[in-house]
């Protein structure tokens, strides 16, 4: 086994988390070796179809249903095409044990830049109320940080990564630092004025995003062009990627090394020190096995990816991790559960038609439990994305008249999905198959989770709210939908290595530190010891770039 230079620190992953991991700790004068399971992606060159239409696509942008049951059977379930298809994992060549256990859709990227290349870039702060959640009514282990810890560093990253909103004073909602939001169109106004005045209390806001409205020239980026082609890679840089933003700015410090193709497999640990001694990789273009060393190691990636390798870094002949003193490691799983809808048409309007293609729309915040004594039948609460529009009409015949007909539009409609928080739920955990490996030597990961009574009841009062607002606002056909609920369907799994006070019942402490190894810092979703019911990645960031301040100081302060 080759042994490589030795660096100041490793970072793990280069999504969300990964790339601002490496900004900061390059920008604070570490040497950094970032390692990344998936294939070199570089900004603007590798984005195959970058602003490509549909008909200079592949199979005009419709994945293949054999290639999609052959290869892409879990990624099929998140957004994969062949605009795409690049950035996503071929579940054939990169199994986990999905007949054991419960039912789960692990959908994972396949690429340098992780799942900032295939995100929905929805970006909220979590509010007060997030972090009290579990201490307030005794579910799963309370939070060692509040959001006060956090407000300075959601603004140092918001201020960095350009997010566009509405400033809305919500307490249940925190404001960002915003560029201006992208309009609403004029039937999401009509929709916004009779909802609120309808529903005193609830609110129809612009949506949250990380693509910018405004430019960047400092950082070489442009702001949103409306193409709504996010997932096939945006030149412009008007969304946050890691090759738009952490990678440029850790690559112009000269102190970055990033190794792709990089299958990190376990982590080394000396019980002398207490520490992280290495990290095992496999080079996945040529099979050798390698062990790079470094006083700091950032494990980011991703949550249950994070878990993986923590849980197979223990000694030879045991089952037990060596960061697994607590006994929590692999519990606590958690994903938004989302897959109820509602739609309705909206009346008249039919003059206006809206040009270009937001990638975001609408959100209505969440209303339920938001501290009044409420008995709806369930604890935390839900959000709606959505938004209106007019669909253009099919094509009917061949020629002029058929040209002449596809400019047409039907009718406003207005539709809505819901985001619904799920608990933590001490035996909802993965583990490591004892007899399975992938063609890594990694054991293939098993899942055993699930939605329970209360996600259930959760949804059905957002389908039943959701039908109630519609109608209340004047649509007509007002209907609503539910889909089979799978964990990691949402793509926002999170725990797995939660952090805590208390050693005995957590992985990490309230710097996002390993309990068990002071140079590990994990800082993916597996930190997270509740999950909210908005988006997590804004968070993610923040907590990153709070985590390397830390381990820095810390670092020359001589306690790494």
């Amino acid at each position: 086994m080759a042994s490589t230079d030795r660096y100041d620190a490793i970072v793990i992953g280069s999504g969300i988390s990964g790339g601002w991991a490496a900004k900061e700790l390059t920008e604070k004068g570490l040497r950094v070796l970032m390692l990344d399971r998936g294939h070199m992606v570089e900004h603007g060159e590798d984005y195959t179809y970058d602003g490509k239409p549909a008909y200079e696509v592949p199979a005009r942008n419709i994945m293949p249903d054999p290639l999609k049951q052959s290869d892409y059977f879990i990624a099929q379930h998140g957004y994969v095409a062949p605009s795409n298809q690049a950035f996503y994992n071929n579940d054939r060549l990169n199994p986990y044990d999905y007949g054991a256990g419960s039912k789960f859709y692990w959908i994972r990227p396949a690429a340098v830049g992780g799942k900032s290349l295939i995100w929905g870039r929805w970006s909220f702060r979590w509010s007060p109320a997030d972090f009290e959640a579990n201490k307030r009514e005794g579910i799963g282990g309370d939070w060692p940080i509040r959001y006060e810890d956090l407000v300075p560093w959601y603004s140092y990253v918001e201020k960095y990564i350009g997010v566009s909103g509405s400033r809305e004073n919500l307490a249940y909602l925190p404001d960002s630092e915003f560029q201006p939001p992208m309009p609403m169109n004029i039937a999401e106004k009509w929709m916004k004025q009779r909802l609120e005045t309808q529903f005193p209390g609830r609110k129809m806001i612009n949506a949250r995003l990380s693509n910018m409205t405004e430019d960047k020239p400092e950082q070489n980026r442009t702001k949103c062009q409306l193409r709504n082609q996010c997932g096939n890679g945006c030149s412009f840089g008007a969304y946050f990627s890691t090759q738009a933003v952490p990678l440029p700015a850790a690559r112009a410090t000269g102190r970055l090394t990033l190794r792709s193709d990089a299958v990190v497999t376990n982590l080394d640990y000396d019980p002398a020190t207490k520490k992280v001694s290495g990290v095992r990789f496999v080079d996945a273009k040529t099979g050798q096995a390698e062990t790079v060393t470094a006083r700091l190691v950032f494990l980011c990636a991703s949550a249950l990816a994070s878990t993986q390798i923590l849980m197979n870094s223990r000694p030879a002949g045991s089952g037990k991790s060596h960061f697994d003193s607590s006994g929590t490691l692999g519990r606590y799983v958690m994903d938004h559960i989302f897959r109820v809808g509602v739609k309705g048409d909206i009346p008249g309007m039919e003059e206006f038609i809206e040009y270009g293609r937001r990638p975001g729309a609408i959100y209505v915040p969440r209303f339920r439990n938001n501290g009044d004594s409420e008995d709806v039948g369930f604890k935390r609460g839900y959000g709606y994305q959505g938004g209106a529009y007019r669909e253009p009409s099919k094509p009917v015949g061949f020629g002029a008249s058929m040209k002449q007909g596809m400019r047409k539009y039907g009718g406003w409609k207005f539709q809505m999905g819901a985001f619904g928080e799920c608990l933590p739920y001490e035996d909802n955990y993965v583990a490591l198959s004892p007899d399975k490996t992938d063609r890594f030597g990694m054991p293939l990961m098993q899942f055993n989770v699930t939605f329970r009574d209360n996600e259930m009841r959760m949804m059905a009062d957002a389908r039943e709210q959701g039908e109630k607002m519609l109608r209340a606002a004047g649509l007509t056909n007002v209907t609503s939908s539910v889909r089979e609920h799978v964990p990691g369907d949402a793509i926002h799994e999170m725990g797995g290595a939660r952090m805590g006070a208390d050693p005995r019942a957590s992985v990490l402490n309230q710097w996002s530190q390993a309990h068990d190894a002071s140079n590990l810092f994990v800082t993916d979703g597996a930190q997270m010891a509740s999950i909210s019911c908005v988006n997590p990645s804004l968070t993610f960031m923040a907590l990153t770039a709070r985590a390397v301040d830390h381990a820095v100081k810390e670092m020359k302060a001589g306690r790494i």
